[in-house]
């Protein structure tokens, strides 16, 4: 386990504001640690009891995916997924939290990606801050 803790610590917390990126690094993380496939793969169920075995290292795993991801996520959070039965579950659960069509904030990046100035930015972070606005936009409105 603290080889999960200490690597977990890396990953910036998702909170209101970075879901996108959150999502792309705990995904790549868990893909590293073996672990999708509990919340994203072919193992989203558990196995039948009857194989003690199996089902003991399907438990694990999820064990471990649902440790890194109430882990990785701000406290206010942990509220929306505190029941979850499985990984899954609270994968699931978070992502239509933050995925949903919200027209409230698409007009807030919207506005904020038609306001943003460089500043203090140096070019390179303006560039990423405008990036990560449009696709955030998109993500809310493909269209």
């Amino acid at each position: 386990m603290a080889d999960l803790a200490g690597t977990t610590s890396k990953i910036k917390k998702l909170n209101n504001h970075n879901y996108g990126y959150w999502q792309t690094c705990f995904e790549s993380y868990l893909q590293g640690q073996d672990l999708w496939e509990v919340i994203g793969g072919a193992e989203t169920t558990p196995p039948p009891k009857e194989n003690a075995e199996v089902f003991r290292k399907w438990r694990i795993k999820a064990g471990k995916a649902m440790f890194v991801l109430k882990t990785t996520i701000e406290e206010e959070l942990l509220e929306h997924i505190k029941e979850a039965d499985t990984s899954k579950a609270a994968w699931d659960t978070l992502a239509s939290l933050f995925s949903k069509k919200n027209d409230a904030r698409l007009k807030l990046l919207e506005n904020e990606l038609m306001t943003i100035s460089q500043g203090s930015m140096t070019i390179s972070q303006y560039f990423m801050k405008v990036k990560s606005l449009s696709r955030e936009i998109f993500q809310l409105d493909p269209e």
